[in-house]
């Protein structure tokens, strides 16, 4: 069989492809294998189902929390406005008679309202993105317990009528068995959010902003504009999000939801966004997410308490950050081609000529000139690898013999320096 990529062109595609982004499935993968084999029962439907239950307001959120993100911003009260969302659509249906698809459309409302909020805060009057989502924070969280006069809202059970949006997220037969619906929803929005980050001209210059604003600003894009609408986006993910929490928990607390958004961001970074904006994909989030939910269902699995997922959850945050810089920082490295890499750079060019002659023999169905190119391409290979090789080393023999040399030179001028001022030191004691 030939073998016309070679390892080389395999780690090229792993680069292109980004590493973080590949890093993040295999990890999700792996820890799932890991409490399968060492956790108790862990391989089981059930634990299935509980994973994905708890993804679903998280993941929600999270997709939100990757745009504000890419544009080069933070928004720290999606978990307290989803909360806040939530309560006051429950009390509308508990307290003000309110119809329920009407209240749950209550609950996707105020959270697009706390995210035109946010982004006027942002990009209108210029307030730091931090500090202005911080203040949301806390504004979201006395809004919940005004309106809910500090009272908890519960919303219907699934037996009764008006429990019927709970089948939605997750649907239970007669017999017992559930079936995860929500995961579809979930990945539904996921698949939305991707089309427009990815398709329209608001996903272009979202990332165009969270690149280089001033860049963006200066080639025409209403910066002002589309900042917001990547906080409307989280916002409005955070009321579907309060939607998934009413229709998995049914009781909701005043004052609750601190801390959701920090497992959002965690699962956003884990997924390959960069927070220093500009980088980011919606289905690397969502893995992100998974990886979170897998370590909060796997480690009591292996009798390890509730604490341990919030240090390992650090661990990995903190992993996928170094990550991100190390990326950043070989992104930006300004490389010098050698005259090595300038002849493997010239040879590969010639064999992707040929490859693409060879291709079109085949097409043709002209196996000779087929074969010869195939021939030529190999001997290309080895050629290359040999003298790509002879010239590397040759390269690190005269690096060696310049620093050497350097530092020879460096000596002598400290030792010239050294008997200049014991001279000096000399003449001034006469």
């Amino acid at each position: 069989m030939e073998n016309l990529g070679g390892k080389s062109s395999i780690w090229q595609n792993l680069k292109d492809v980004g590493l973080q982004k590949f890093l993040a499935p295999v990890a999700l993968v792996i820890l799932y294998v890991f409490f399968g084999l060492f956790g108790r029962n862990f391989f089981s439907y059930g634990t299935l189902v509980n994973v994905l239950d708890s993804s679903y307001y998280i993941g929600f959120i999270a997709i939100g929390v990757t745009f504000v993100i890419i544009s080069g911003g933070i928004d720290l009260s999606v978990g307290t406005v989803m909360m806040c969302a939530a309560i006051i659509g429950g009390t509308a249906y508990k307290t003000w008679g309110w119809p329920m698809g009407l209240s749950l459309l209550l609950i996707i409302a105020v959270g697009i309202a706390f995210g035109y909020f946010n982004g006027i805060l942002v990009s209108r009057l210029k307030l730091p993105p931090f500090i202005a989502t911080l203040g949301t924070m806390m504004i979201s969280m006395g809004i919940g317990s005004i309106v809910s006069n500090v009272r908890s809202a519960t919303f219907p059970t699934r037996s009764s009528d008006d429990g019927w949006f709970k089948s939605i997220f997750k649907y239970i037969g007669e017999d017992g068995f559930s079936i995860p619906t929500g995961a579809i929803v979930l990945f539904g929005v996921a698949i939305i959010a991707y089309i427009i980050l990815t398709k329209t001209k608001m996903g272009r210059y979202i990332f165009a902003i969270g690149s280089n604003k001033e860049a963006a600003r200066l080639s025409g894009v209403d910066v002002r504009k589309w900042e917001m609408m990547a906080y409307v986006v989280a916002g409005t993910t955070a009321g579907i999000g309060g939607v998934a929490f009413a229709a998995v928990y049914t009781t909701v607390m005043p004052a609750q939801g601190q801390g959701f958004e920090l497992n959002a961001i965690a699962g956003a970074v884990i997924g390959g966004t960069s927070l220093s904006g500009g980088i980011g994909s919606v289905f690397g989030t969502l893995i992100g997410v998974y990886i979170m939910s897998v370590l909060r269902a796997g480690l009591p699995a292996m009798d390890l308490q509730a604490h341990y997922q919030t240090f390992f959850t650090g661990v990995v945050v903190v992993g996928a950050v170094l990550l991100d810089i190390y990326r950043n920082q070989k992104a930006s490295e300004v490389r010098i081609l050698t005259p090595a890499d300038n002849y493997r750079i010239s040879v590969l060019e010639k064999i992707n000529s040929s490859k693409q002659e060879m291709a079109a023999a085949r097409a043709k169905n002209d196996q000779e000139r087929a074969g010869s190119l195939r021939r030529e391409i190999l001997s290309l290979k080895r050629e290359m690898k040999k003298t790509y090789a002879k010239m590397k080393s040759e390269e690190r023999v005269e690096k060696i013999r310049i620093r050497d040399a350097e530092r020879i030179s460096e000596r002598e001028f400290h030792h010239h320096q050294r008997e200049h001022q014991t001279g000096k030191d000399g003449n001034e004691k006469r």
